[in-house]
């Protein structure tokens, strides 16, 4: 039988996942659950509705097309039971403003290299390639793997980031079918991971190091979350983490941004952290600043 994977999205001329231009996969599910994550969406393997509340009209269409009491509209507010959803995709049909989509579809390996192998040139042309993301792409590992391997065949550069939660056999297995590696350093205080990820970091940090050992090219990842890790603590972490690893790509420091907020009411979530606002560059700029006097050497800001 073929191999099929859950996937959210796939986005042509990415630049923000790996070096030129790239072909990102983004893959549905994932073992964390980061308190901050800005695709909550991707967190379930299983499709999910997802309604932008800011394109709904209350026209009702979706309402006499459900049968299962779904939708409701009073007084102009639009709410939905997502638990009875059984996504059959009727309201989607009859929503001729867009409000409402399955976020989460099946795709074989052939269905996706038909549309990575189109950009082939492009990557060639500017080092590009393909991008595994999510979600947490070794979560479906059998399949992220096969695709890894077909797109070497193929002649195309690969990329994957992770957050390195998978079991590191499985993990070494894929580093020889990886070009580069974009590593998620969430949090140095191990108490502190699993209280905002919901998982230990030990075998995260095995993984990284067995990376790292592997020549296999890294770029470290780190989120920065403020009033969560922003901290002295985390700071030096990173700091040490470049002295630990000196020939490391490059430390990329990811600044919060609240969208993920919106997503979490689009798929029937609440909202976490409230209070806290897209960082703003003055403030990124400060963070950046005090890694530079931690003489990290590597670290730079990267917007996405």
């Amino acid at each position: 039988m073929s191999l099929i994977a859950n996937v959210i999205d796939i986005q042509r001329s990415s630049v923000y996942d790996g070096p030129g231009i790239r072909t990102t996969v983004f893959f549905k599910g994932c073992p964390l659950h980061c308190i901050w994550c800005h695709n909550p969406e991707s967190q379930t393997l299983a499709p999910q509705l997802f309604y932008y509340y800011d394109k709904c009209t209350a026209c009702g269409k979706c309402v006499l097309a459900c049968n299962r009491n779904v939708h409701r509209i009073e007084n102009g507010i639009h709410s939905i039971n997502y638990h009875a959803c059984q996504l059959c995709g009727k309201c989607i049909e009859e929503c001729n403003a867009g409000a409402l989509k399955i976020s989460g579809y099946t795709m074989s390996i052939h269905e996706i290299m038909d549309i990575v192998l189109a950009d082939k040139d492009f990557y060639e042309k500017s080092n590009g390639g393909i991008t595994l993301s999510g979600g947490e792409p070794l979560m479906q590992f059998d399949f992220a793997l096969e695709l890894l391997k077909t797109c070497h065949h193929h002649g195309v550069n690969t990329c994957i980031e992770t957050s390195g939660y998978v079991s590191t056999d499985k993990f070494r297995q894929v580093l020889a079918h990886i070009d580069i590696l974009l590593f998620d350093y969430k949090i140095t205080n191990a108490l502190e991971y699993t209280k905002y990820t919901g998982v230990c970091n030990d075998r995260i940090l095995e993984n990284l190091d067995v990376a790292y050992h592997s020549e296999t090219p890294i770029v470290l990842r780190c989120p920065i979350i403020p009033g969560i890790n922003d901290t002295d603590e985390h700071f030096h972490g990173i700091s040490a983490m470049d002295k630990k690893y000196p020939d490391l790509q490059a430390i990329e420091l990811l600044p919060y941004h609240s969208a993920g907020n919106n997503k979490r009411i689009s798929i029937g979530g609440e909202e976490t952290l409230t209070d806290l606002k897209t960082t703003s560059h003055e403030l990124a700029a400060q963070w950046l600043q005090r890694l530079k006097d931690l003489n990290c050497t590597k670290a730079k800001l990267e917007w996405i």
